[in-house]
């Protein structure tokens, strides 16, 4: 028949002989089946009892609690504690305790030092009956006369030490000793279970709280008000004291201090240090996370805040470069921990990101305020380039409108004065948009005035444009242009047209398109152009326009079309020239219904008088 495992850890037991390593019970066999015959009824009852209490919880306050409850219903004690170990530090301290007072509580007990700490060292048991007589006892609690002290053993390795104390010498009795050795594993392995549960819950809801702030610092743009809000939100994963955000300064080889608080207060931004000054120099050189438990024992440390005693510092990262340093700090001794060392460096990846998105954004917001104040001066040459007022005549009158659809726009019109009785009628429309379309317009504006002396006819002066577009082409730019003549005294108009939208006339209130075509000016080399002259009667109209009129767009992408400036030119014939540009206009907008203008708006209308 099989060793039963309580019989043999109470043979064990009875015959003194600790091993140190308490196996842990799987979590099926901390209930099994005893012998009655070979273990105590009182001990059996109270095995049961601490199998159910370490079965059904994972909460580990809950499970110490009711663990010291179920002690004290076999050892009727007054002064209770359970001491776990820091790895790290190799202190014990209490995680549970009953009787102590606060201070004692508090205390740090390093391996060796106490009862408990000499128990936590050597692995063994001790039962001390006169705490008088015990040199290594550390007399936190004068009354203390007698001790019991068992440690508890996970896989071969030390986690903590139940401690229990009493005002009576000879207090305790073997059978204590026994039975609390005999469920020290059990309960050892439930503490571990329990730990590792808080330990996963912990980290889940970190992951969870990283992820939330991740989505909230990712969608601020400002590097200010980014900086400010990862301080915030840190502090709901770290409960540190002190904070501070430096990024580096390349051009003097330094770090700036962006960001710093104290105390849950914002602080004042004091200055900048040197990349070999202390401990954020070290981390942003070796490109790795610092962590100091006691900065008083680190000569690396340069003092900054006087009651600074722990100190984590960790690089952000961003494609090989650092950018800076985030700098945590607390008055308390080995506050920083491997969890928060962990959690600071992934916050670290998503943090740096932001920054970089930030500086990113300035420098386009930067850019585009510049940008923008080159347009709007851009847009004043512009319109400094056109003619501040059409040429006035006797027996017509000349209205003119444009409208780009960004700050400056690619349309172009133009007044030629040949003679007293003669002016050049233009209008242009320039491939593409915006900036470069503007300045092909400057450029072909240009030619025009410097080309005016010569007092070209419409076909040849589209002719001469066409060549000197050619002699300085450009990929993918041209202009469509309209070119006519007006003789005030013979009230005809000479026409030639450059691949423009054909214009319109108005004669008794019928409208009829000319038919003028031709190829757009910068395509082709050596083109000619029709040339058409037509005469005007008083009352007569007519109508120059940019595909920016036609081609406007309402919300169901239905286009205004010529059909409807056709309806309208015939309905306003009776208008002024200014009248009935501003008629159109303001049909063409009521028709976009607040769509965004996609095309710029040129138009001329000249009435006979």
């Amino acid at each position: 028949m099989p060793e039963d495992p309580i019989q043999s850890d109470a043979h064990q037991t009875a015959g003194h002989e600790f091993e140190g390593d308490y196996r842990p019970a799987d979590p099926a066999a901390i209930k099994p089946e005893v012998h009655q015959s070979h273990v105590d009824p009182i001990e059996l009852s109270f095995l049961m009892r601490l199998a159910d209490a370490l079965n059904t919880t994972l909460d580990l306050q809950t499970l110490l609690s009711r663990t010291a409850d179920l002690v004290r219903a076999v050892i009727n004690y007054r002064i209770f504690a359970i001491l776990l170990l820091n790895d790290r530090t190799q202190n014990l301290h209490m995680r549970f305790q009953i009787g102590h007072s606060p201070e004692v509580e508090r205390m740090k007990i390093p391996l060796g030092k106490g009862v408990a700490g000499e128990v936590a060292k050597s692995r063994e048991p001790r039962l001390i009956n006169d705490v008088s007589e015990s040199p290594n006892y550390i007399n936190a609690n004068p009354d203390v006369r007698s001790e019991l002290a068992v440690p508890l053993i996970v896989k071969n390795r030390v986690i903590g030490v139940i401690d229990i104390q009493s005002e009576e010498k000879n207090y305790f009795k073997p059978e204590h000793l026994h039975l609390l050795t005999l469920t020290a594993s059990r309960i050892g392995q439930a503490v571990e279970n329990a730990r590792l549960y808080t330990r996963a819950s912990r980290q889940a809801q970190t992951l969870a709280v990283l992820n939330e702030i991740s989505r909230e610092i990712s969608s601020i743009l400002e590097l200010d008000e980014l900086l400010a809000k990862v301080g915030q939100l840190l502090r709901r994963l770290i409960d540190y004291q002190m904070f501070t955000i430096l990024l580096l300064n390349e051009q003097e080889d330094a770090l700036d201090m962006r960001y710093s608080q104290r105390y849950g207060q914002d602080a004042p931004v004091r200055r900048s240090l040197p990349l070999d000054h202390g401990l954020v120099g070290i981390s942003v050189r070796e490109r790795k996370a610092i962590n100091v438990p006691d900065v008083r024992k680190d000569t690396r440390y340069v003092m900054v805040n006087p009651e600074t005693r722990s100190e984590l510092v960790v690089p952000l990262l961003h494609k090989g470069r650092v950018l800076g340093v985030l700098d945590l700090e607390h008055t308390r001794a080995n506050f920083f921990n491997e969890d928060h060392e962990r959690t600071l460096s992934t916050l670290a990846s998503q943090i740096t990101i932001a920054i970089e998105n930030a500086r990113l954004y300035q420098r386009v917001a930067a850019q585009e305020q510049r940008m923008e104040s080159d347009l709007t001066m851009a847009r004043k040459v512009q319109l400094r380039l056109m003619p501040s007022r059409p040429p006035e005549f006797v027996n017509a009158e000349i209205a003119a409108r444009f409208f780009p659809a960004r700050t400056i726009g690619g349309d172009l019109y133009d007044f030629l004065v040949y003679s007293p009785q003669q002016s050049a009628i233009v209008l242009g429309d320039v491939s593409g948009k915006a900036a470069p379309a503007a300045l092909f317009a400057a450029l072909v504006s240009g030619v025009l005035r410097a080309a005016s002396s010569f007092v070209l006819s419409p076909a040849s002066m589209l002719e001469h444009l066409n060549d000197s577009l050619q002699e300085r082409k450009l990929e993918s730019q041209y202009v469509a242009m309209l070119f006519g003549l007006w003789n005030d005294e013979e009230r005809t108009l000479q026409i030639a047209n450059a691949g423009a939208v054909q214009p319109m006339i108005c004669r008794a209130g019928v409208v009829e398109t000319l038919f003028a075509e031709g190829f757009p000016l910068g395509l082709f080399a050596n083109a000619t152009y029709e040339e058409f002259t037509v005469s005007f009667q008083p009352g007569d109209s007519i109508l120059f326009f940019s595909d920016g009129i036609c081609d406007a767009q309402n919300p169901r992408n239905e286009m205004y079309g010529t059909d409807r400036i056709a309806k309208l030119f015939a309905a306003n014939s009776q208008l002024s020239a200014s009248e009935l540009a501003e008629a159109l206009l303001a049909s063409v907008y009521e028709f976009q219904e607040g769509r965004a203008q996609y095309d710029d708006k040129t138009l001329v209308v000249l009435k006979v008088r």
